[in-house]
Formats: structure tokens, sequence, C-alpha cells
């Protein structure tokens, strides 16, 4: 039960004082393992303007496993996949990387972070990937485009 209170704990501190460009609510009252995230589009990146919905699923055996975080809204991005599930690649995320002592509200932020700068590197969409590093114009009109129609 230990986790049922840091993540309560945790769900108050972030809903009382947010980090930048998100908000973070209950998907259902009274599951707490199950959170909704509106995330701002960053200034200055081609999803800025949007408003994105992001899903965060907290396993039973949190903080010693990590979160999962995915994408509810459809988004061009070299580290979230192009499918419906949308899910994101953060290296904190990984199981091997993950630490309990890393905290939702960081998770959030850096995935936020992600938006300004995508990591092609860590990719899981490749093609993206490598028009982020080859075309840049021509990723950031296409993320542009589906932040307008999606976001």
């Amino acid at each position: 039960m230990g986790s049922v209170k840091r993540i309560t704990k945790e769900l108050a501190e972030l809903t009382q004082s947010p980090p930048e460009g998100i908000t973070v609510e209950l998907a259902e009252e009274g599951d707490v393992y199950n959170w909704k995230i509106h995330m701002e589009g960053p200034e200055g990146s081609p999803y800025h303007k949007g408003n994105f919905l992001v899903k965060l699923s907290l396993p039973t055996e949190y903080p010693f496993k990590p979160p999962t975080v995915s994408f509810v809204t459809k988004i061009y991005h070299p580290n979230v996949t192009n499918d419906d599930k949308g899910s994101m690649c953060l290296g904190m995320l990984r199981a091997d990387e993950w630490k309990p002592s890393s905290k939702i509200a960081a998770v959030l932020q850096f995935a936020r972070q992600l938006l300004s700068e995508p990591m092609p590197d860590d990719a899981v969409e490749g093609r993206i990937a490598e028009q982020y590093k080859n075309d840049r114009p021509r990723y950031e009109e296409v993320a542009r485009e589906w932040t307008r129609k999606h976001a």
C-alpha cells in the first residue's frame, strides 16, 4: 500500500503546483494508477499551441517499476510511436534505467522537454528520426501540420 500513499502525495503536489505547460488529473475518480495529463506544446517547437492528451499509467509496484507514458493525441515525433498506442520512448522509463527516487513530475517535464528537443538516436520511429536529422524544415512542417490537425 506504500505505493498508493506515494502516488497520492505526488498527485497532490502536481495538482497544487504543476510543472509549466502541464496539468494533471485522475483518468477516473478513485483510480490513482491512471492519470490524464494535458501537455501544451512548448514555445519555439513545432508543437507550440498544440494541446496534447497524455496517458500515464503507474504499475502497482511503483516506485520500483517505472510508469508508462503514452500520447493519446496523435503526434509526429521520433520518440513516440505512430500507432494508436502513442508509446513514448524515454530513457529514464526503461526498467534498467528507472530509479525509485524518480518523481512523476520529472518524468512529465522530461516528456515535455522531448517535444522541444527530440532524441533521434533513441527513436522508435526511425523514418521520422532520419527526417529530423536530414531534413529538419520538412520534419517541422509535418509536425506543425499534425499539431494543427490533432492537437
